[in-house]
């Protein structure tokens, strides 16, 4: 037994603690934690997933291989501690689709014919036409989805293989999100989960599925055979699946037969989820006295997404939702988000010339590179502050598309500003820029939320970007409110593990398991002196896309 096995058993001996797995699959690992009643993290473990790209913007992921990986961090993070006290377990992954035939083997999404390759990734970008014919039928089903479906969704991803990989639809059985194959390996059991339905699929709380649109886009088989294919039991988040965990399930994880699986989420939901309805009190801060509505989480990885509840539902043009019970029960969410945050900053920084030199540098000091970055910043900013280097050098981050507030994939990244400079201040200048976009894509975002009718007033963010401090300290300038940290920086696990904690019985809901198991941690200050500098490159950061439309516009006439 390691010291640390020893240690979580002694504990556990002393204070007949309750513990609860969240499960969390991301776009490029899986991690695993063990959690406590009070949301504390006390094991976690990761580890990575592949990815295929055998085109541009196709991405493919292996089902068996998420699913072996879950199997391995849950293994290490229980290792050690009394069954008897792990009561459940959550899941949440990417809404990613995952295709089965009707014997739940993997079927190929790709044409080289790979069963192995049975996952189309949520970035995934190959149905472009798909959406543009799905987007053109108005359908009313699209008032859901901020007036027009993204190519991330999986209905154009459906219509993609039925054009595309005849065979592959032919013996198709289920298509499952992501979040939803895991509870089903879990449990046995076929259940969709609400969130990723009425997020990603068009199910509404209202009427269910609508056949007129399926039959609209050419998809008229799935209400044939009654919606079994993409699911015809629906549960709320946090619901018990089943009779919890199958043997087969539990010898795989680490956990006992029979323990509570809860109907999982996709994981930005986990994330809001995690942190959106932390307690407060005795921060200062202007959602003290307000409901959960005044506050928006971020979760803020590969890509980013902004969750913002609200009491009565709100049509926000270019921004997902309408939802009702999506993430918090009760209440409607709207979800902007960002296709490419923290893939757009790797792509940027590991694809300057002078990366070579950073990865030196920052290895020789023994810091990461973005850690070694933001120092460096502070030697060349000399008496300006580090926001206003970038005067004349400016970013649209777009370089994957527009998701949110304009729903424009064809739109591209710009940057203006650019010297023959080769050296390690022109990287950190451009990082820089980068993720001062990015921040005024979420200002983009806000406003376009709060025009609509929703009165935000905090930010709460989590997700590995939030441990970088230059790309906090931006959006609490760059938006003008305030940043709320969790105490556990992974929010997201800790929401999985909310899942879980509702499903065992151990909370009445999951408004009491949010508010006891979610921590704030520090609380980031927007500096109100920087106003009029960021409110300047905002005008410069609409420009940018109102330009790039103007060029497309004059190359089009050709």
């Amino acid at each position: 037994m390691t010291w640390w096995a020893g240690l979580l058993r002694m504990h556990s001996k002393k204070t007949a603690v309750r513990y609860y797995v969240g499960i969390d699959v991301g776009s490029a690992s899986v991690r695993a934690a063990l959690v406590d009643g009070c949301g504390t993290v006390v094991a976690h473990a990761e580890q990575p997933i592949q990815i295929w790209e055998p085109q541009p913007d196709h991405y493919e992921q292996s089902s068996a291989d998420i699913w072996a990986a879950c199997c391995s961090v849950t293994k290490k993070v229980v290792c050690g501690v009394d069954a008897a006290q792990i009561r459940g377990v959550g899941f949440d992954a990417t809404c990613s689709l995952v295709v089965l035939d009707k014997q739940f083997q993997p079927l190929a999404v790709n044409c080289e014919g790979q069963n192995h390759r049975n996952v189309i990734m949520w970035m995934d970008h190959r149905a472009v036409s798909q959406v543009e014919l799905i987007n053109a039928t108005q359908h009313r089903v699209l008032n859901y989805v901020g007036g027009a479906m993204s190519v991330e969704m999986q209905p154009p991803k459906l219509l993609w293989i039925k054009e595309n990989l005849q065979e592959s639809w032919e013996k198709a059985g289920y298509f499952f999100d992501l979040p939803d194959f895991l509870s089903w390996k879990a449990t046995g059991v076929t259940a969709r989960s609400l969130c990723t339905v009425v997020c990603k699929w068009t199910y509404t709380s209202d009427k269910g599925w609508d056949d007129s649109f399926w039959k609209m886009i050419g998809l008229e088989c799935l209400v044939k055979d009654k919606y079994e294919k993409i699911g015809n039991h629906v549960l709320s988040p946090g619901e018990a699946v089943g009779k919890g965990l199958t043997p087969e399930a539990a010898k795989d994880l680490g956990l006992p037969e029979g323990i509570a699986v809860a109907a999982s989420l996709i994981d930005a939901h986990a994330g809001g989820l995690g942190v959106i309805g932390a307690d407060v009190k005795g921060h200062n801060l202007p959602c003290e006295n307000q409901p959960i509505t005044s506050r928006v989480a971020m979760i803020c990885g590969t890509s980013s997404c902004h969750m913002g509840v609200s009491e009565k539902p709100i049509f926000v043009p270019g921004v997902w939702g309408p939802y009702f019970s999506a993430m918090v029960p009760g209440l409607w969410l709207n979800e902007g988000g960002q296709s490419a945050t923290g893939k757009l900053i790797d792509h940027v920084v590991r694809g300057h010339v002078a990366f070579p030199e950073l990865q030196s540098k920052a290895a020789a000091s023994a810091h990461s590179i973005y850690t070694y970055l933001n120092s460096h910043l502070d030697l060349i900013k000399k008496s300006l502050p580090v926001g206003f280097l970038t005067v004349d050098l400016h970013v649209w981050p777009d370089f994957h598309g527009n998701r949110s507030p304009l729903t424009d994939l064809t739109l591209k990244g710009m940057v203006v500003g650019l010297t023959l400079s080769r050296g390690l201040d022109e990287l950190a200048l451009i990082y820089l820029a980068t993720i001062q976009a990015i921040a005024l894509g979420t200002r983009h975002i806000l406003e376009t939320m709060q025009a609509a009718g929703h009165d935000i007033n905090t930010l709460f963010l989590c997700g590995g970007l939030s441990k970088n401090p230059l790309f906090v300290q931006m959006h609490a300038d760059i938006t003008g409110k305030p940043v709320v940290l969790s105490k556990e920086v992974e929010s997201v696990l800790v929401g999985a593990a909310i899942l879980g904690a509702c499903a065992s019985g151990d909370f009445a809901s999951i408004q009491e398991a949010m508010a006891k198991m979610g921590k704030i941690g520090r609380v980031v200050q927007p500096n109100h002196e920087h106003k009029r500098f960021y409110d300047k490159k905002y005008e410069v950061f609409l420009k940018l896309v109102e330009h790039q439309r103007e060029y497309r516009s004059i190359m089009n006439s050709l």
